[in-house]
């Protein structure tokens, strides 16, 4: 076999991606980075760099960082919600508790970047508040479904507006708790939840 042959098969040849796949791929590290740092805090370079493209490339696949900030942050979103998804094939009650159980995980993981998602909506940043909107939305949908209170989700609905600040309570009380080194913590992560399921019934 000629050297030149040998050297072709040892080099592996790179595949060239859709303009789909390589938006999939950058937000993909913009996600696996934001597991450590707030979304403001994310490098155009280093996301980038870890693509093996260059800056002025990928802001041909999102026009500015703002574009690109807000398709990490609605993946993001997406993720909690299918994390969170409970299986359909337990009871309704069964599925509100299994789904508070992977909020309270998920948030004790990502705790820093969620609460740089959570503090940047309160801060009125435009694009964290829109995502923030409707992660929050989807999540009471699907509590007022599992309640069998799926046709209140309206804007004013009483129900719907009572769902979700429950949910704030959940957020906050979950942030606060994973915050605790563990021999600290007053209750573990079930108790949250049937602490949490019993403020929900007293308000109802």
């Amino acid at each position: 076999m000629r050297a030149e042959d040998a050297t072709e098969r040892a080099t592996p040849v790179r595949r060239r991606l859709s303009a789909d796949d390589r938006r999939k791929q950058l937000v993909g590290i913009g996600l696996m980075m934001l597991r450590t740092q707030p979304i403001h805090e994310l490098s155009i370079d280093a996301v980038a760099a870890e693509a093996g493209i260059s800056r002025g490339l990928l802001f041909h696949y999102f026009p500015t960082k703002r574009d690109f900030y807000i398709a990490v942050m609605r993946a993001a979103g997406r993720r909690l919600l299918r994390v969170t998804k409970p299986d359909a094939s337990l009871p309704p009650a069964d599925q509100l508790r299994q789904m508070l159980l992977a909020f309270v995980a998920f948030v004790g993981r990502r705790r820093d970047s969620y609460i740089s998602f959570v503090r940047g909506a309160a801060g009125g940043d435009v694009f964290v508040v829109e995502v923030y909107a409707e992660t929050r939305a989807a999540l009471t949908a699907r509590v007022l479904l599992l309640l069998d209170q799926a046709a209140e989700d309206q804007p004013s609905s009483p129900v719907r507006l009572t769902v979700h600040a429950w949910l704030a309570y959940v957020e906050d009380l979950a942030i606060e708790w994973s915050g605790l080194p563990e021999t600290e913590r007053p209750y573990s992560a079930e108790e949250l939840v049937d602490r949490s399921l019993a403020v929900l019934k007293s308000l109802s």
